[in-house]
């Protein structure tokens, strides 16, 4: 009787450290980082049904230099439309300068193109903010009207080859872990050459 218990046991202590090991692996594999659609999903981000270049255009900076869009291929460029009076502009702004500082090595351009602004009025608000990333002056509005930004703030996602990949429409939480691990997604497929 003792010898039949004890290979009930030794069975039973067997198939729960076989479980335990699958419970294991199984965890193992979900924490792998979700494919690039999940983070489609997570992030709310629209993605581009077809591989189109996105629209250049020629702006200034708030230094008075010429920037176009083409001055960043070869980087994932992080487009996008904003206004001083834009509240949740100003409420998403911090979490883009952090993104900026965090992955701007390892080669994202972070771009926010503002609505028909004053040089200094948008210089005293990066000032305000703390913000480095790049700031082009859309005088004249003519760039929102081409991106059809009606409503902001509105982003834009364009990768290294200058086709556009998404776009998000208002304020997201860009500095969180799911726009960060999106972004070094998007990051890797530039420095491997790979587009899907």
């Amino acid at each position: 009787m003792r010898k039949l218990t004890s290979i009930f046991i030794f069975i039973v202590l067997g198939f729960l450290g076989l479980v335990n090991s699958a419970e294991g692996f199984f965890h193992k594999k979900s924490e792998r980082a979700p494919a690039e659609e999940s983070y489609f999903k997570k992030l709310g981000i629209e993605k581009s049904e077809k591989k189109t270049s996105a629209p250049d255009f020629v702006l200034e900076d708030l230094f008075g230099r010429r920037s176009s869009l083409k001055d960043f291929r070869g980087k994932v460029v992080f487009l996008n439309f904003w206004a001083t009076w834009c509240i949740p502009c100003r409420q998403e702004m911090p979490a883009m300068e952090k993104l900026h500082r965090e992955l701007k090595k390892e080669g994202l351009e972070v771009v926010a193109v503002n609505f028909k602004e004053g040089r200094e009025e948008i210089q005293k608000f990066f000032t305000e903010l703390g913000l480095t990333f790049t700031a082009l002056l859309d005088k004249d509005g003519k760039v929102f009207e081409k991106y059809g930004a009606w409503g902001i703030p509105l982003t834009y996602i364009i990768n290294q080859k200058g086709e556009l990949v998404g776009k998000a429409a208002g304020s997201r939480e860009w500095h969180g872990q799911d726009a960060k691990s999106f972004f070094r997604l998007l990051l890797n497929q530039a420095a491997t050459g790979k587009t899907e």
